[in-house]
């Protein structure tokens, strides 16, 4: 024989409680706030083009998703796009927001600008996403280790490495991901470029999905 259970008539059942709303949607808005700062935090984060210094690849308040995982598992290449803090020597001029370039020189490696092109270890660099060739000497610099020779795409109007030096991977916030706004411009970017000696790597998208200063 099945027993009923019976329920005191002067006690609600447990099932019958409800909790305050206030403290459901307190408990909502913690957890969401909490889960938008971890994510912000190690995941990704957006961010705007203030500048012209990334035209033509990106455009004055152009909105950008910046992941920030892949550099834990690689080394940033040659063509990515970071965002990061400024450098101790920027720090000193008192540069305080975070600047997006296109990496171009890699640790160890010597990087010259003359005539117009760029050089890497004496091999010129094809570069189809630049607004027009650079106007200026520069180099020839080695690399330092752990830091990374930057430059904007806006080659002629953009404050980058050929002014104050290179980028420590400690400073580097993530890679420039993907581009949400405009809509008419939603998504990759442009072609990603090749470099001397380097085959089309199958496991990098053929476009970036990029994104200031």
């Amino acid at each position: 024989m099945t027993r009923s259970v019976k329920q005191d008539k002067n006690k609600p059942s447990q099932s019958s409680k409800q909790e305050n709303p206030w403290v459901e949607l307190t408990q909502t808005v913690v957890t969401a706030v909490i889960l938008a700062f971890g994510i912000r935090t190690f995941v990704a984060e957006a961010r705007y083009i203030p500048s012209s210094s990334m035209e033509p690849t990106l455009e004055i308040n152009d909105r950008l998703i910046i992941e920030k995982l892949s550099y834990h598992f690689r080394e940033p290449v040659r063509g990515d796009v970071v965002v990061f803090n400024p450098t101790d020597t920027l720090k000193a001029q008192d540069f305080h927001d975070a600047f997006i370039k296109r990496i171009i020189g890699l640790p160890g490696e010597t990087v010259e600008v003359k005539g117009g092109k760029v050089y890497v270890d004496g091999s010129e660099i094809t570069e189809q996403y630049i607004a027009e060739d650079p106007n200026y000497d520069y180099g020839p610099v080695v690399v330092p280790e752990e830091e990374y020779l930057v430059l904007g795409d806006n080659r002629n109007n953009s404050y980058d490495s050929h002014y104050w030096g290179f980028v420590p991977k400690d400073k580097i916030i993530g890679k420039a991901f993907v581009r949400f706004w405009p809509f008419n411009r939603l998504g990759s970017l442009d072609q990603q470029p090749l470099y001397p000696g380097q085959d089309q790597n199958p496991d990098r998208h053929q476009q970036s999905l990029l994104p200031q200063y």
